[in-house]
């Protein structure tokens, strides 16, 4: 998804743990979500410096924080928990803003998870560099979700909150919207190929115009940085640490089917039903219809639009496909939230354990 405003507060980026192992009983009086701010720290020279906000679950005060279009009601550094239920990354769209899932990321942290909401350098609100080299946009996403697990888990203060598994490692989900969507599924084993993207928006352009503009302009700024041609794209890193993935109104038309049979993790996919920015049946039903995991579902949301698994922004964020604070006539956003937040948090329940 992609936002364009003029909201001068500088995005927040966060950090914060808590409670729960699974082989113990859950947090039970962590009624709150903390929230912090972590910087991921840069693996090669010219890493431009990178942020993450966190969520966990704090026995201390939440109040409403503004930050920007999407406060937060939140315990600004408050004591997390000494142990969590699991990690869970959050991946948002392009042009957009780790802050704007408020919502789902608070109730997972009050529902004892880490949540990690990473901030895609080179491709939020203020900085859309990584757009202009399609070839290393399709890789450098993942790559960050994987620093940022990276940080965590070299990070003695959160490393020692997250449950594990049997098998002795850290229980590791993920989640993410549209580009995020795109980017969880990466991390669990799907790989672009970017000509097919090309060849979709040759054939479908008139039936999902909006990504296939989108996909144009992105050529387009490649040509004039003289960037390498799509068939040199850098290679696609999935990460074995991530067990679960939520995608919603994933970008999955540029995956290839064979990558797509291959991925062997729980995948919940979710799509609005009235979604035009990332037309359902090229993108999420594609996934859907060519993976071969047992542990894999589709929901169509009903009558909704692309943006409702964002939080509405208290200020107009205009988009390609309109204002972000958009819904189809009838939709309740907040009421959905809710109840997908809780879907969220036993989707991974179950698929961490």
């Amino acid at each position: 998804m992609l936002i364009r405003s003029t909201f001068g507060l500088r995005t927040l980026p966060l950090v914060v743990a808590a409670a729960c192992v699974l082989s113990l009983q859950p947090a039970a009086h962590a009624t709150e979500a903390g929230f912090r701010q972590m910087t991921v720290s840069a693996s090669k020279a010219d890493d431009k410096p990178a942020h993450f906000a966190l969520y966990y679950p704090t026995q201390n005060e939440a109040r409403v924080i503004p930050m920007g279009p999407f406060p937060q009601t939140v315990a600004m550094n408050g004591a997390p928990e000494s142990t969590v239920k699991g990690l869970i990354l959050l991946s948002h769209g392009t042009a957009s803003t780790e802050i704007g899932f408020a919502t789902l990321a608070q109730a997972l942290a009050r529902n004892g998870y880490l949540v990690a909401s990473v901030e895609h350098v080179g491709d939020t609100w203020k900085d859309l560099s990584m757009r202009a080299t399609p070839v290393r946009y399709f890789a450098e996403r993942p790559r960050q979700v994987s620093r940022v697990i990276d940080t965590l888990l070299a990070d003695p203060q959160w490393r020692a909150r997250i449950a594990k598994g049997a098998d002795g490692q850290p229980l590791i989900g993920a989640l993410g919207h549209s580009a995020g969507g795109y980017t969880v599924l990466a991390l669990a084993g799907g790989k672009p190929v970017l000509s097919r993207l090309r060849t979709h928006c040759e054939t479908e352009a008139e039936l999902d115009p909006i990504l296939c503009k989108l996909s144009r302009s992105m050529g387009d700024a490649s040509q004039q940085a003289g960037a390498a041609p799509d068939g040199q794209e850098e290679p696609v890193q999935a990460d074995p640490r991530v067990r679960a993935v939520m995608a919603l109104a994933p970008m999955g038309v540029a995956f290839s089917a064979s990558s797509l049979a291959s991925i062997t993790v729980p995948v919940a996919i979710y799509a609005g039903e009235k979604d035009t920015f990332l037309v359902p049946r090229f993108h999420a039903q594609w996934v859907m219809q060519n993976m071969r995991s047992a542990y894999k579902t589709l929901q169509i949301v009903p009558n909704a639009g692309h943006y409702a698994f964002m939080n509405t922004p208290t200020m107009d964020l205009q988009s390609p496909d309109g204002s972000v604070a958009g819904d189809p006539q009838g939709f309740d956003r907040a009421s959905f939230l809710d109840s997908f937040a809780q879907e969220s948090i036993a989707f991974f329940d179950k698929n961490l354990r």
